[in-house]
């Protein structure tokens, strides 16, 4: 049992954002159990996050969701943008009359957005009674765990350190790779600024990118802006380059040769985690090993409704082919894939331009791939309940199918990189990539395309951008490495069904990945682990009711599917909801609380 008591945020983006507003709609019985809020941001930007921040991100840089898909705050982005002034709008590029709730806005209106909702909880949990305070620009570099006085510490870069009863570590995305980028070769686009040339200069030459989805997408557009400018021509965009930008190209790489699909229409803009099926149903599926598999939920959850959905569709053979009991999720994603697959990944987006576009001013949504997105969703939030064989089939064949098929790249970029590819500025190049790990003598970066038993080739690039995105923080990497010399922290794990070489991908792992701890055999899934609570799991496997983490890139190994602010939302929901669930079992019938600690034995 522990009180939450003052209660210390590090990280103040929008995960932290829907934190603080899940806790000031149930600020009644959670104020008896938090004495104080404290949040520490890197940043001087408080409640603006990674991806829409000014420090980080660039003016040309699209979000990829509209407001009608952000989750409750106190107002809508469609209504906060109308209340800014137009000079203000000006310099986002947007027009007043333009403003819709199915718009697609720049990250950088996203970010101001989030900064207003943030002051606007901020003041509204201080009005509710909470002492509430705001630490901008402090970096944490260490956290310890002091159970000796029940407690936390948290250790600021200039060699402070604050104290707290409980820690939430909400950090989000970290990009800390500026000191590993060697010359031109940049361990990731962000902050994008590196990036550009000094005024009134050029590059003049071609730009690799390690990935060919949305961050490799900010890259193109802001590097073709100071590069060029675009013009619409009747229905088409198109790109005109400066004069002296001759040499000037991007390839992205991209190991299938895929371009991820474009944004589609859908019934309901939001994820739910029990559309498909409710927390009841879905326990049921649990076998008597403890296991919920992949092929149990695919044939009783996922069968029935993606076959609806294909259906309503109009996509009959497609499904009757899913239909079939002998139909495994293996065959349903060769299925789609091979039907969403072109000689051309550019001339395919160009079709699905057109088809896209069509759909949306019917108003005809894609049921299939709204139904997918939900069930994936769904399996997400109860991924700790998989065999270690479905997490790695989860992670390498149902992730990036997702990521390719079910993907949502705004209209307006799928446009821009038409353009670009037409005035033969941008390319995409397929294979796999093995990247020189330092530049050459003359500074260029040599890339290797080509399998390891197939053809390669190698080609020399004057500047190479990593765009792969964020991967799983693994634990000799966790920001907080005083918690992992405690053995407070450790790395996610998921029990193996069976030990046998011949299950697919078990055999390449690594013995380094397999443990053998309390009579089973279990597969490190990657990051740091985490209860159904979000706290952190220590090595005696005993969470504790003192540090919680929901900072996605920790919990891609439990979590390997949480991505956007739907997640965020959700994540803070599930978080505030087992407080408010430990209260709830310790409140007297007269509904007073007289002692609101938190207990965590009775919750599922």
């Amino acid at each position: 049992m522990h009180r939450l008591g003052h209660l210390g945020i590090i990280g103040s983006g929008p995960t932290a954002v829907f934190l603080l507003k899940h806790i000031a709609d149930n600020l009644e019985p959670l104020k008896h159990s938090v004495d104080s809020i404290t949040v520490i941001e890197r940043s001087s930007r408080l409640g603006c996050g990674m991806p829409y921040n000014p420090e980080t991100t660039d003016t040309y840089s699209l979000s990829n969701i509209s407001s009608e898909e952000i989750p409750e705050l106190p107002q809508s982005l469609y209504h906060w943008l109308h209340s800014q002034e137009d000079t203000t709008l000006a310099t986002w590029g947007i027009q007043r009359s333009g403003i819709n709730r199915s718009e697609i806005y720049p990250r950088l209106a996203l970010g101001a957005y989030f900064q207003e909702q943030y002051q606007i909880l901020r003041n509204r949990l201080i009005g509710g009674g909470l002492k509430f305070f705001d630490k901008p620009e402090r970096e944490v570099i260490d956290i310890e765990d002091l159970p000796e006085s029940d407690g936390v510490g948290v250790h600021l870069r200039n060699n402070s350190s604050l104290t707290f009863d409980s820690v939430i570590i909400s950090t989000g995305h970290s990009w800390a790779t500026e000191e590993k980028d060697e010359g031109n070769l940049f361990r990731s686009p962000w902050p994008i600024s590196k990036l550009i040339p000094k005024a009134g200069e050029y590059h003049n030459h071609t730009i690799g990118t390690l990935g060919a989805s949305l961050s490799a997408f900010d890259v193109v557009a802001s590097l073709a802006h100071r590069h060029g400018r675009f013009q619409t021509k009747g229905n088409r965009l198109v790109y005109l380059p400066h004069p002296g930008t001759d040499g000037f190209k991007v390839a992205m790489h991209s190991k299938s040769g895929w371009l991820p699909h474009l944004q589609f229409e859908q019934t309901e803009p939001m994820r739910e985690i029990y559309r498909h099926i409710d927390r009841d149903g879905l326990l049921q599926l649990i076998d008597k090993n403890g296991f919920l598999t992949l092929s149990t939920y695919f044939d009783r959850v996922c069968r029935p409704a993606l076959v609806d959905a294909l259906r309503r569709n109009g996509l009959e053979d497609l499904a009757d082919s899913v239909q079939r009991p002998d139909c495994r999720i293996e065959e349903f994603i060769e299925i789609m894939s091979e039907d969403h697959q072109y000689l051309d990944a550019f001339d395919g987006m160009r079709e699905e331009l057109v088809e896209a576009e069509n759909l949306m001013r019917e108003e005809k949504p894609l049921y299939w791939k709204e139904v997918i997105d939900d069930l994936i969703y769904t399996l997400n939030f109860h991924a700790e309940l998989l065999p270690a064989e479905d997490h790695l089939f989860l992670n390498r064949e149902i992730l990036p199918f997702l990521l390719n098929i079910v993907a949502a790249t705004p209209l307006p970029t799928g446009k821009l990189l038409l353009a670009l590819h037409d005035a033969g500025k941008l390319e995409l190049v397929a294979g796999k990539v093995s990247i020189a790990e330092t530049p050459s003598r003359n500074g260029t970066i040599l890339v290797t395309v080509g399998e390891e038993d197939g053809n390669k080739r190698s080609i020399e690039y004057a500047m190479f951008v990593d765009c792969s995105g964020q991967s799983k923080v693994e634990i000799e990497d966790f920001p907080f490495q005083t918690l992992v010399k405690q053995g407070a922290v450790r790395p996610a794990r998921a029990r193996i069904l069976k030990m046998d070489d011949s299950v697919s991908g078990l055999a390449d792992t690594g013995q380094d990945r397999i443990l053998h701890e309390d009579g089973t055999v279990q597969l490190q899934t990657g990051g740091i682990d985490i209860d159904a609570a979000y706290r952190l799991i220590p090595k005696d496997g005993t969470p504790t009711s003192r540090i919680y983490d929901i900072a996605f890139p920790h919990a891609l190994g439990v979590r390997p599917y949480s991505y956007g602010l739907q997640a965020c939302d959700a994540t803070a929901a599930i978080l505030v909801n087992s407080w408010q669930t430990a209260i709830d079992q310790k409140r007297p019938v007269n509904g007073k609380v007289e002692e609101a600690s938190i207990n965590f034995e009775n919750l599922a």
